[in-house]
């Protein structure tokens, strides 16, 4: 179960707006990349999640643009939990799980930007604290599960000698 307050972004937010190109290049570490993270979106974004439990919703079409691996890094190094979003661009959404950043799947329209709220990935649900169930989620597979589970791709396979579920 994982339990942090909500930031909410619209639709669309391509992965310049998460990361913005200007880094790409010049920080290679990726706790320094995190610091810049959904800046172009936010100025102050950083400075408002920092030291939290928190999750970035958004709405359809989250990390479209480019295939760029620093925008899930960025998001996942800055302490964020999961992205919630209504749908997922398919490289974005394929380099997130390989970093082990859980990427959720859902109707987001009334979840609000300030609000704490609770993710079971087991039970597939969205919880608000104090008035129960609020969305169901769309079930994870064996893979993702264990790519979460693990920490991303490269630590699944140096585990198991293999990706084998």
């Amino acid at each position: 179960m994982m339990k942090g307050v909500v930031f909410k972004f619209g639709d669309d937010i391509n992965t310049d707006l998460i990361i913005s190109g200007r880094y790409k290049f010049s920080i290679t570490d990726p706790c320094e990349l995190a610091r810049y993270v959904l800046e172009d979106a936010d100025p102050d974004f950083y400075n408002k999640i920092k030291g939290r439990n928190f999750f970035i919703v958004a709405g359809k079409n989250f990390g479209c643009g480019s295939s760029r691996e620093q925008a899930p890094i960025a998001i996942k190094y800055a302490g964020c939990q999961a992205v919630l979003a209504k749908s997922f661009a398919r490289i974005f959404y394929r380099n997130a799980f390989n970093l082990g950043l859980p990427l959720v799947e859902c109707d987001t329209t009334k979840i609000v930007t300030g609000e704490t709220i609770e993710v079971d990935l087991e039970k597939g649900l969205v919880v608000t604290p104090g008035k129960g169930p609020y969305l169901k989620i769309k079930p994870f597979n064996e893979l993702q599960k264990a790519l979460i589970r693990e920490g991303g791709i490269v630590n699944l396979y140096k585990k198991r000698g293999g990706l084998n579920i």
